[in-house]
């Protein structure tokens, strides 16, 4: 009768409760009794059987996890920089793989596993391909470009001042002034800038009637391709706007220009500054000519005049 009594009472509670909460110690009694009673099952209302099976399994998995852990847990940690450095080779490097990294690592002075260095890579979802900056910057060397521009002398005569520049050093490697420029005079200009072994590949210049058939021709017999702009469009030609923004802003627009001899003595002290003295942004704050780092150890400070005294030029002295 009282085993009756439970029965209709735990019939009840299943009907009004639709899954009861079980505390741990529930749990453990219901383990330790699967283990003790080999009938437990037929008494069992409140949960599956499988689910005690599971508690066990779990327990199971707890004890052995407390009874097998010591100071340190799994494999020593690498050290953050050691990450970080490994994040900043592949993201440099995307067609590095783990080998290649924990091989470099190895010469850094990091014995890292090549298993933790494929965990610690940057992953990407497309196939490894390079930037778009270093792309340019393996064809910046054979890139050159040449442009004309314009200077009025004190007698109101204009001069015609013809530039050639390479691209990867902003170098000025060639300048001249002329009073009636025309196809032939250009054509020499170019023969003059380059030598035969310091050739570019490309050079790139506007749509002026100057470059003409003699212009062109020139170019064929010397091995270098036109790239002439879309008209209208001086943006497409922006190293060799820049430059001559530079030169009137920095130097033609500070003075009058008296002759031809004038402008070229004029011109030359500038390039020399420009090359030499003057820093770039995209030359990583440095001069075509790279000028070494002076640290304070090695003196004061003095100011050399350049251009006049237009611009300086700061240094240390010991």
């Amino acid at each position: 009768m009282e085993n009756l009594a439970l029965r209709q009472q735990l019939a009840v509670y299943k009907q009004s409760v639709k899954r009861p909460k079980l505390r741990p110690r529930d749990r453990i009694f219901w383990v330790c009794l699967s283990r003790l009673w080999s009938n437990w099952r037929l008494a069992l209302c409140m949960v599956q059987p499988d689910t005690v099976i599971r508690w066990h399994r779990q327990g199971f998995k707890l004890f052995w996890r407390w009874k097998s852990r010591s100071g340190e847990l799994g494999r020593p940690p690498i050290p953050r920089d050691v990450r970080e450095l490994i994040q900043r080779i592949s993201r440099e490097n995307p067609g590095w793989g783990a080998p290649r990294i924990c091989s470099e690592l190895l010469l850094l002075g990091h014995e890292v596993a090549e298993r933790t260095v494929a965990k610690y890579m940057i992953r990407s979802r497309q196939p490894p391909s390079q930037t778009w900056r270093s792309f340019l910057a393996n064809h910046v060397p054979d890139l050159a470009v040449c442009d004309f521009f314009t200077v009025p002398t004190a007698t109101f005569r204009v001069l015609y001042v013809f530039i050639v520049l390479r691209h990867d050093r902003r170098q000025v490697v060639h300048f001249n002034v002329t009073t009636n420029p025309d196809a032939q005079w250009t054509a020499q200009q170019i023969t003059n800038a380059f030598p035969y072994e310091e050739t570019p590949r490309f050079l790139l210049r506007d749509r002026d009637g100057i470059y003409g058939d003699y212009f062109q021709d020139r170019m064929k017999s010397i091995q270098i391709d036109e790239v002439p702009t879309a008209p209208r469009s001086p943006w497409q030609n922006p190293y060799a706007e820049r430059i001559i923004g530079s030169i009137r802003r920095e130097c033609l627009n500070h003075l009058i220009v008296l002759n031809e001899v004038h402008l070229k003595r004029i011109l030359t002290l500038y390039f020399d500054y420009y090359h030499e003295v003057r820093p770039h942004l995209s030359l990583n704050r440095n001069s075509p000519t790279p000028r070494d780092v002076e640290p304070p150890c090695q003196g004061k400070i003095v100011s050399v005049p350049q251009v006049g005294s237009l611009h300086h030029r700061y240094s240390r002295v010991a």
